[in-house]
């Protein structure tokens, strides 16, 4: 793996929040700039890392370098507080809004309620929460903007969120393109499901009955039409790898293979299909059926999750990729 310096982290951090078009330029005038500040200090006689920190210590918060750079307005609460309400507002819709509406749909699901019931709650919950948490975390950030006003010598006082910016709050830089992790994680995955699928159908999950966990309707079309997606993807993974980069193209295969592998699982689940209906009855007579249709409903749940979660991934990808 390439190590990576203070700078790179920095300029890495400060483009995130720049216009595409102005990234290239505004990066390479920006490491210039803390290049040449950096060069000034070594010739005083200061060490080369102690003067690059002290550098980026000076230049402050990326992200409000970066909206000096484009003009771009800092405030709704405040200037002095505007960067944390924007993250920990970011943040937690992020994470809440989307277990929010996850736990409300598979309660629904649960319930027995149908397909339009269940998105029309777990939308209607989603909205809520993300309205919630805007408003409180805004009414808090503006309780604490006012409370930390500056007083007539330039002072702030009250509250205050922050005791200053410094180098060690740098994000590492996004990876372009894929770890050899990933690449190796993406081929084992192929095996992974090969091996699950066939000790499944030929050994089986439960020791002494012999039913599959799977329906084995599926087999063998329906398996080798799985493994051969994962197959794909794999193969994907490895051309990113080797061209170091996403592109567009790459990005929108990955979706078009995520859609090929989910779908097909969604349909079978929804039909009772993909689920041997009689695994539970058999592992376990008194509730089986209730068993089949709370995993029926789970899988369905963590394959969406994993098909929204893919896309969006290959949607930031394909943004990352085109500005290289």
């Amino acid at each position: 793996m390439t190590s990576t310096t203070l700078t790179d982290r920095y300029v890495d951090a400060a483009m995130r929040t720049v216009p595409e078009s102005q990234r290239p330029d505004l990066a390479a005038e920006l490491r210039g700039s803390i290049d040449d500040q950096i060069d000034a200090r070594v010739a005083a006689g200061e060490d080369r890392s102690a003067a690059e920190r002290a550098v980026l210590t000076e230049l402050g918060d990326p992200d409000a370098l970066a909206a000096q750079y484009t003009g771009r307005p800092l405030y709704l609460v405040g200037p002095q507080h505007y960067l944390d309400w924007w993250r920990l507002v970011t943040l937690l819709l992020g994470i809440v809004v989307p277990l929010a509406a996850f736990a409300i749909a598979l309660g629904q699901a649960l319930s027995g309620a149908d397909l339009g019931g269940i998105i029309g709650s777990a939308v209607a919950g989603a909205f809520g929460v993300a309205v919630n948490i805007v408003f409180w975390v805004t009414l808090v950030f503006a309780i604490v903007e006012r409370a930390g006003a500056a007083t007539a010598d330039g002072k702030t006082r009250g509250l205050k969120l922050r005791s200053g910016w410094t180098p060690d709050q740098l994000p590492e830089p996004r990876q372009q393109g894929t770890g050899v992790s990933e690449v190796v994680g993406g081929v084992l995955a192929v095996f992974a499901a090969a091996a699950v699928l066939l000790w499944d159908r030929f050994v089986g999950f439960a020791p002494g009955i012999p039913v599959s966990f799977f329906d084995p309707g599926i087999w063998p079309a329906g398996v080798a039409y799985a493994l051969i997606v994962l197959a794909i993807d794999a193969v994907l993974l490895v051309i990113v790898h080797v061209m170091r980069r996403w592109t567009v193209a790459l990005a929108v295969t990955d979706v078009i293979l995520t859609v090929a592998l989910v779908v097909p699982v969604l349909v079978l689940l929804s039909q009772g299909r993909l689920i041997n209906t009689a695994f539970f009855p058999a592992v376990l007579p008194s509730g089986g059926e209730d068993i089949t249709q709370i995993v029926t409903v789970a899988f369905g749940f963590v394959f969406a999750a994993i098909a929204v979660w893919e896309i969006v991934d290959a949607i930031r990808r394909a943004r990352h990729g085109a500005r290289r």
